[in-house]
């Protein structure tokens, strides 16, 4: 379902910034330590309206629980119709797409819209699938979007009691409600064919984070694709494969992309002046920053400053 697309179409409504950045909002929580080897878990509360952005592909499955308010959220393929899903508490989201594809959403209602994001490592899925499936190859997971399934909300919910709890959790009942889990996807998400690519084709999650960080990191420095390659511990040449696999952009690009994502934040949400919002992001020149953020989003800084505080205004 992910197909093709003109970059340039997509260039000017996507701004990712980090793979736990790439939807704009403020992290509440998150559970990356040794008790949680299986599972990254964060949990977020979004803005009330969100701009189609783009979701990078990534090799983990990816549960995304919606634990207050209520939303109208769209999906699409890249250049694709968009499909909506109203969506309230306990609903979720699972993906393991091989491809990126774009969302947004318009929250519904006074609440917050909060939801948790949690990433199910590749190990522990493969184990759990040979284990209940007998299959050497794990199978692909059925996309769902908006579904309701009251285990999983369960299973969710002890998971986020965990992380929130003194001692951020423990360690032997993170890794059985993460088995658990695992089950749980594979007995009932399962899709019916055995996945045919091969899973080790795709960038995986913690190196797509680690680029993405390492480059938010260095915004205003030159690109450097090779510093960028040891980050992670790969070659340029096998790294710049599966990024633009995994982003569907070369990292070049994307870093492009970052800077003006960053600049847009900074022209919304501070009164540096251009120039020195320019610099921030790498661009000594000013011409040559409004010509690329001109590029990418389809106006000016100065006009994008503007159109953004008549939105806020009205």
């Amino acid at each position: 379902m992910r197909g093709s697309f003109r970059e340039e179409a997509v260039a000017a409504r996507t701004s990712p910034s980090g793979l736990e950045r790439f939807i704009a909002g403020r992290t509440l929580v998150s559970g990356d330590g040794p008790a949680w080897k299986d599972l990254f878990v964060q949990v977020f509360s979004r803005r009330s309206e969100q701009e189609p952005f783009l979701v990078p592909a990534v090799a983990e499955p990816l549960v995304v629980w919606v634990m207050s308010g209520e939303a109208l959220v769209e999906e699409r393929d890249l250049n694709g119709e968009w499909t909506a899903s109203q969506v309230r508490v306990g609903d979720f989201f699972l993906t393991r797409s091989q491809t990126p594809y774009e969302m947004r959403w318009r929250s519904i209602g006074p609440s917050p819209f909060q939801v948790m994001h949690l990433y199910l490592s590749v190990p522990l899925y493969r184990r759990v699938a040979e284990d209940v499936l007998g299959c050497t190859m794990p199978p692909a997971l059925r996309d769902i979007s908006g579904g309701k399934d009251q285990q999983l909300s369960h299973l969710l919910a002890l998971i986020h009691q965990e992380l929130t709890g003194e001692g951020k959790g423990s360690d032997l009942f993170i890794r059985g409600l993460a088995h658990s889990l695992a089950v749980h996807l594979v007995r009932n998400y399962a899709a019916r064919e055995t996945e045919k690519e091969d899973r080790q084709a795709s960038l995986p999650g913690f190196k797509l984070r680690r680029a993405v960080a390492h480059l938010e990191q260095n915004l205003a420095a030159p690109f450097n694709l090779g510093g960028l390659a040891e980050a992670v511990g790969m070659s340029e040449f096998h790294f710049s494969r599966l990024f633009k696999k995994a982003t569907g952009f070369s990292p070049s690009r994307y870093f492009i992309r970052q800077r003006v994502a960053r600049a847009q934040q900074l022209l919304q949400e501070t009164d540096l002046s251009i120039i020195q919002i320019g610099m921030s992001v790498g661009y000594s020149s000013p011409s040559h920053f409004a010509q690329v953020f001109r590029r990418e989003t389809g106006m000016t800084p100065r006009h994008y400053r503007a159109a953004k505080s008549i939105s806020v205004a009205i």
